[in-house]
């Protein structure tokens, strides 16, 4: 989902404090070992990432629960000191919030048990998407995490061979996710939106 910064512009890995300081302001950059990522997203990745977000919005509408959609919001694990995730849809409990130690002042999350769902549209830099954030999200104890890979970047030992757009749904069991891939026509199973009825397809040809 990212691109690296040009070295000759990132000279040290940076701290959190030192992203913050220069890149906190601009939701087109994440820091990944003191790396830092630029998202460089695209507007059929955006498109995506809207319609998911719709649809969400409507599911939790009807349940009451005291749930948002938190969009480009950091997430910065407490067990890592220079990395900061800014996923792109993050669905939040309300009643978490009062727990973290950032929030009243700025958008950051530290806190797995504020987070009930997040997701990943597919655009760059796939192998954090696959990797990285799927080690970490199911580290932090995030019950769901989708990956939606609406042109089929991902390498062919994630979504097979011949490469083809694929939502992968990762439910958490136990430490672990469960990695189910929706495709075509097939209706997408999820455990936090159990309301949702939709052709994986529908998802991901959302920005086409």
């Amino acid at each position: 989902m990212a691109i690296a910064v040009d070295q000759a512009i990132q000279q040290k890995p940076l701290s959190f404090d030192e992203f913050l300081a220069d890149y906190g302001g601009d939701n087109r950059y994440e820091l990944i070992d003191g790396e830092v990522f630029d998202l460089e997203p695209t507007g059929l990745h955006e498109e995506v990432a809207a319609f998911i977000t719709t649809k969400l919005c409507v599911q939790i509408d009807g349940t009451g629960l005291p749930w948002f959609v938190l969009q480009r919001g950091l997430l910065r694990p407490s067990n890592t000191g220079m990395t900061a995730f800014r996923p792109d849809i993050v669905v939040v409990d309300q009643g978490e919030l009062i727990k973290e130690p950032l929030w009243n002042d700025q958008s950051i999350l530290t806190l797995g048990t504020s987070i009930k769902f997040v997701a990943e549209v597919v655009s760059g830099n796939w192998q954090n998407d696959y990797a990285r954030k799927l080690e970490d999200y199911a580290v932090l104890g995030i019950c769901e995490y989708w990956i939606a890979d609406y042109a089929g970047l991902g390498g062919t030992r994630h979504i097979g061979k011949p490469k083809q757009p694929t939502l992968s749904i990762c439910t958490l069991v136990d430490t672990e996710y469960a990695i189910q891939q929706f495709r075509g026509n097939q209706t997408i199973v999820s455990e936090t939106f159990s309301g949702l009825q939709l052709p994986a397809e529908q998802v991901l040809s959302a920005g086409q």
